[in-house]
């Protein structure tokens, strides 16, 4: 356990709740003992799925996958999340330390090209133990972390040299759509200061001799039905602050949960993700993934069963 002041009152993530994850969760809904057994609560996770995944960006998956271990809760709540049963929700198997370091070393056993800890911000104080236990154990193969990028520079200067590669999801650029659709308004604040201490730690993506990422920032962005305004000022700031060949993935795989309100009730339109892919273009960002519209569909979401592999 770490000193009091960080086990006893979290503010490892941008919420800063203060949560005493002893006696409870907090405000990203992990936390409390119910479940855990004897393990340590300042240090146990659940696990909602580890498997390889195939629907990453292709140096992340590859032929024979992405290592995906998703860890359930998040600390935002966005309105149209992918996976929202395990964000919304604590699910899965709890596992400690050096539980999830078998774990990671039982998907690298199995052909993982990577280990790809999803959702992995509430877990800092799990992650500092369990990383360099996996890699004293044998673990060679990167280590992602794929984040939504609302994340503390304070926490993320704790993983430096223990993350190979950072996946983060850039979601909004100003504060009206990321107060409506996660409350969160300071998102874009937070986040581009996240996204210079990732650059700053990992720099630019570096592939291997068969294509697949070994080092390096890979910056997310999914485009949002009328929400171009948000990708333009998301690019802008990479353009202004990050090298001219970064890689960016541009998603359009947006797809409306039941009860969305206008404009988040229908998919994205060929028209506007072309209009990003063209401005990216002109300001010379052209080290760009682009996905089909055919990528909104729901099966890209993996069945969030407690499988472990």
């Amino acid at each position: 356990m770490n000193d009091a002041s960080t086990a006893h009152n979290c503010h490892s993530c941008p919420l800063n709740c203060g949560a005493d994850r002893a006696k409870g969760p907090g405000a990203c809904g992990v936390g409390g003992t119910e479940g855990i057994g004897d393990r340590d609560p300042y240090v146990t996770a659940f696990v909602a799925r580890a498997a390889r995944h195939y629907y990453e960006e292709p140096f992340i998956s590859g032929v024979n996958g992405s290592g995906a271990i998703f860890f359930s809760g998040c600390n935002m709540k966005c309105v149209f999340c992918q996976n929202k049963d395990i964000s919304s929700k604590i699910t899965g198997k709890p596992v400690d330390p050096d539980e999830l370091c078998n774990l990671m070393l039982r998907l690298q056993v199995r052909g993982a090209h990577n280990i790809n800890l999803v959702t992995p911000t509430p877990h800092i104080e799990l992650l500092v133990q369990a990383i360099p236990l996996a890699r004293a154990a044998g673990l060679t193969v990167p280590i992602v972390y794929n984040t939504n990028a609302y994340e503390k520079v304070e926490s993320l200067k704790r993983l430096d040299g223990m993350i190979d590669i950072y996946l983060p999801d850039m979601k909004y650029g100003g504060i009206t759509a990321a107060r409506k659709y996660s409350g969160t308004p300071n998102y874009f604040k937070v986040a581009s200061k996240a996204l210079l201490e990732m650059h700053r730690q990992c720099g630019k993506l570096v592939l291997d001799e068969r294509g697949m990422a070994k080092r390096g920032v890979i910056v997310r962005h999914l485009v949002l039905p009328g929400s171009l305004d948000e990708a333009r000022t998301v690019l802008d700031f990479i353009y202004e602050n990050l090298p001219i060949d970064t890689q960016i993935s541009l998603m359009s795989q947006y797809t409306p949960p039941p009860g969305m309100e206008p404009p988040l009730n229908r998919k994205l339109a060929k028209k506007e993700y072309n209009r990003i892919v063209e401005y990216a273009l002109a300001i010379g960002l052209d080290n760009l993934l682009m996905q089909g519209l055919s990528s909104a569909v729901n099966s890209f979401t993996p069945e969030f069963d407690g499988f472990l592999e």
